[in-house]
């Protein structure tokens, strides 16, 4: 227990916070982000009861749900590297990453702390802003399970995009290489993936000819779940790529697939982050007691 709370509750963290939420525009920024999110509700449900004869109905509510959980995934996508691409490479370029290695903190601790103090600033923005889905309560069409899963699936490709972001500020040394780094990756996952799943996806129905549905062929489901967009948006819309994976035998989730790759990735990154945060210190310790 006092090991994970060296790791989790350390003098880093607590600077990082403190400086994090120390100024007035975190907390306006807040509260910006919810007046938006408010008035798209108020909008979307005004156009639906104008221009629809049943009025505001559960499917509408459904819809919703959906462009919230879209809009709240596109900030975590395009906020989240700004905001941890430059957590190891700026200390070393305010020349105070050194300082912070010659304490008693861990590279785990280092790391782990640097990652939390990033997202926690949207992990405040995503748990205020829970209260705006009571609109879609109000409506149906959408359970408080499913909200709590989508918060679930928001919160993992969170730390998935932090843990990243982390790994290339700990690689690479100039913070603009790093940003520019991991927003490239995030543009491959959004983009470049969905392209190489239709190009694959022709290219082995094209083999498979007269040979017809059925064959297995799990390439493309491993390109897919890749892609946090198409895959939040295959969990609320089941019936999203259904005819295109029963042409290759496939009857795996989604949002399985991706819970998995995103943890892994998650945990991959963030090793390798706290491997390469001390690697000269590692080699001139070893070159010393063989000295």
């Amino acid at each position: 227990m006092s090991r994970l709370q060296s790791v989790l509750i350390n003098p880093v963290l607590n600077k990082e916070i403190k400086l994090r939420f120390r100024s007035f525009k975190n907390f306006l920024g807040i509260l910006l982000f919810l007046a938006i999110c408010g008035a798209v509700c108020l909008a979307f449900i005004y156009i639906e009861t104008q221009f629809s004869h049943d009025g505001f109905t559960a499917s509408d509510s459904r819809n919703l749900f959906i462009l919230l959980s879209m809009g709240q995934l596109g900030l975590i996508v395009f906020i989240t590297p700004g905001l941890t691409a430059g957590a190891i490479s700026g200390e070393r370029e305010k020349q105070t990453l050194n300082i912070m290695l010659t304490t008693q903190q861990s590279s785990t601790s280092i790391i782990l702390s640097k990652l939390f103090s990033s997202i926690l600033f949207l992990i405040l923005m995503l748990v205020a802003s829970l209260p705006l889905y009571s609109i879609v309560f109000l409506y149906g069409g959408v359970s408080p399970k499913t909200v709590f899963v989508m918060f679930g699936f928001l919160l993992l490709t969170m730390l998935t995009i932090g843990s990243i972001g982390i790994m290339f500020s700990t690689i690479l040394k100039r913070t603009i290489i790093s940003t520019i780094t991991t927003y490239g990756v995030m543009l491959f996952l959004l983009v470049g993936t969905l392209i190489i799943f239709f190009i694959v996806l022709r290219l082995i129905l094209g083999f498979q000819g007269t040979t017809g549905p059925g064959q297995n062929n799990i390439l493309p489901y491993f390109v897919l779940i890749l892609n946090p967009a198409v895959s939040m948006f295959s969990s609320l819309q089941s019936n999203m790529f259904v005819y295109e994976f029963q042409q290759l035998g496939i009857n795996w989730p989604l949002w399985f697939g991706y819970t998995i790759a995103y943890m892994v990735i998650t945990l991959l990154s963030l090793l390798i982050a706290i491997k390469k945060l001390r690697p000269n210190m590692k080699a001139k310790s070893k070159n010393t007691k063989k000295g």
